[in-house]
């Protein structure tokens, strides 16, 4: 009795949490893989080649593939297969945090993928320190017309980032205590795509807002296909959010 085999079968296990996920949030799809230890809130191989299998499974040729920021989409990228699509175009979804060596940045996660696509890229920064130079770059032609190719897009993936007891490194220089504090107070859980979430998945108007340049909340939700990626109990509350918000049509996650 030392050693027992036993043989499982955790893919009918795995498909019925997928039902359940489309189901009560009215998703188009989901996908679970096996919980793997150790990750944290990072996600693991295993979810990002599932979350990469979905998107060349939701593109083609001539499709436009829109992209945020992050380790979850980093790590998608990453596991996502060489395809010869020339026709197609990556596109990131807002700008960039400015360390050029971080592959977690919108322009080098968007870079990344179109090793085998086109790509445009949003060469300008994340967050603005004056809301009317970010009004004025918002307006250029590069910018607006990058902003709305994203918008028209037929897939995108973005990543689902918590806010509370730890700050995305990505976010972390513009998080000043004055924010915080607003987000606390408007019960602020979650963050996509640029975007601050509370708990109910309405969209918090912080003072980072206007500031920000990235791809509009709704214009998200126009976009067929929003794939969100994001792992692990840490990230629970923050895709709750998301969900109830109808910001993502898609899901992929682990089983815990």
């Amino acid at each position: 009795g030392v050693v027992t085999v036993t043989v499982a079968h955790p893919i009918e296990r795995l498909m019925a949490l997928e039902k359940r996920l489309v189901d009560a949030f009215g998703l188009k799809t989901a996908r679970v893989s096996e919980a793997t230890p150790g990750n944290g809130s990072d996600v693991g191989p295993d979810v990002a080649r599932t979350a990469a299998d979905l998107l060349l499974e939701s593109c083609g040729p001539h499709s436009v593939i829109a992209v945020s920021n992050g380790r979850a989409v980093a790590a998608v990228v990453h596991h996502t297969p060489e395809r010869s699509w020339p026709s197609s175009t990556a596109v990131a979804m807002l700008g960039s945090v400015g360390e050029s060596f971080n592959t977690e940045d919108g322009p080098d996660v968007c870079r990344n993928l179109s090793l085998r696509l086109r790509f445009r890229s949003l060469t300008v920064p994340l967050v603005f320190d004056s809301l009317a130079l970010a009004r004025a770059v918002r307006e250029e032609d590069q910018v607006a017309t990058t902003l709305e190719l994203a918008a028209r897009s037929d897939i995108a993936l973005t990543g689902v980032g918590t806010v509370g007891t730890s700050v995305s490194p990505l976010l972390r220089r513009w998080m000043t205590p004055e924010v915080v504090r607003e987000c606390r107070k408007r019960n602020v859980v979650a963050h996509v795509c640029g975007h601050h979430l509370d708990a109910s998945g309405r969209h918090v108007h912080t003072a980072l807002c206007d500031r920000t340049l990235c791809l509009d909340p709704e214009r998200l939700r126009e976009i067929p296909l929003v794939v969100g990626v994001a792992a692990g109990p840490d990230k629970i509350v923050a895709i709750r959010a998301a969900l109830r918000g109808g910001y993502l049509s898609a899901l992929v996650t682990d089983e815990a």
